[in-house]
């Protein structure tokens, strides 16, 4: 991923963040020698800089035949939004820009298709996306071996991580003062929590 040094953000919290706000992502691997990309949500943990990454496919889903042993990239998709140059201080002097939150986590993917693990990454996916309903699904309350036998999982552990945060940081603080005011008032939540972002980035130039 091409991120200019003032784009890069080093503090893996950023990472924690970001996880935390979308785990839906996109994993991206070869089958015979062309790329092939499943989207799904995952489990992130993180232990100091070791980062992992758990889920599961449909069985009928050709990328976990494949996966194994090689190098494979999951992109954490974070927040984004348009950036006119009309917020800026001089706006004759810029051109629009795209601002935005996003990770990619290289590693080697294992595959799983033991019963015990595979239940345990369902209970905990259901658990964590059905905290808030008055009732909650739960995976053992369900018809549960016989749904296993549709999934394969997998966990990936980084061996590198790039986490880019494109918040302005190359501006003056008067145009970003500008560009925060406009995204906190527009209508979307992707735009409120890129201004929030860039409040965090610009607080930290002090």
């Amino acid at each position: 991923m091409y991120t200019p040094t003032h784009f890069l953000e080093a503090d893996l919290t950023q990472l924690d963040w970001l996880a935390a706000h979308d785990s839906f992502g996109t994993l991206i691997s070869l089958i015979d020698g062309e790329l092939f990309a499943t989207h799904l949500p995952v489990l992130y943990r993180r232990e100091q800089e070791r980062v992992t990454l758990t889920g599961h496919w449909a069985r009928p889903n050709p990328q976990w035949r494949t996966i194994a042993g090689q190098q494979s990239l999951f992109i954490f998709h974070g927040p984004h939004t348009y950036v006119s140059p009309r917020w800026y201080a001089r706006p004759n002097d810029n051109v629009p820009t795209w601002n935005y939150a996003t990770a990619h986590i290289y590693g080697n993917v294992r595959v799983i298709d033991e019963p015990q693990q595979l239940a345990g990454i369902v209970s905990q996916l259901a658990a964590k996306y059905e905290a808030a309903a008055p009732a909650p699904w739960r995976f053992e309350a369900s018809t549960g071996p016989r749904m296993l036998r549709g999934i394969v999982g997998f966990e990936l552990v980084a061996d590198r991580i790039q986490v880019k945060f494109k918040l302005n940081q190359n501006h003056p603080a008067e145009n970003v003062v500008g560009v925060i005011a406009a995204l906190t008032a527009a209508p979307t939540d992707d735009s409120r929590a890129i201004a929030a972002l860039m409040q965090t980035a610009l607080s930290k130039r002090a």
